[in-house]
């Protein structure tokens, strides 16, 4: 029998394929198949503690792969700080760092908040043709949206 969670991934792995999102279909997928074959008691836990730790490695290792082939080294390096939009890729590093740091606490506290943004990411993909980057850029701007909201509040 289909259960309430399986069904809710075969919706949203229907939706990523609409939206041709093959990042969450591929998630989705993994899922599924841990679920069918029973491994779901034993995996989904500790992928929901360590996946974003994972992740954040991986595209750690896709971002330093350049340096690593030898593609980007310190003459690039030295030479990008006399560009002003080096400057600005600089600060939005660290901006976009800071607004991660902010959503992996907002996933860890409340991790009901995952799907309204794995929604409102399939939704700027599949109707305005955006770029999925997951849900933690998009939870660490709401966390920094509550807390200025709570600010004022």
């Amino acid at each position: 029998m289909l259960s309430e969670s399986l069904l809710f991934l075969i919706l949203l792995l229907v939706i990523g394929f609409i939206a041709k999102n093959s990042s969450l279909m591929i998630a989705i997928g993994v899922l599924i198949l841990l679920k069918i074959v029973g491994l779901e008691a034993k995996t989904f836990s500790y992928i929901q503690s360590k996946g974003i730790n994972w992740g954040v490695t991986l595209i750690t290792i896709a971002v330093l792969a350049p340096i690593a082939s030898g593609e980007i080294g310190f003459k690039d390096l030295t030479a990008s700080f006399k560009s002003p939009y080096a400057w600005i890729a600089l600060i939005s590093g660290i901006l976009v760092a800071l607004l991660a740091k902010g959503g992996v606490k907002l996933l860890a506290d409340d991790p009901q908040i995952t799907t309204a943004l794995v929604l409102g990411t399939i939704l700027s993909v599949s109707l305005f043709k955006g770029v999925a980057v997951g849900p933690l850029i998009g939870a660490g701007i709401a966390y920094t949206a509550m807390k200025i909201i709570g600010f004022f509040s």
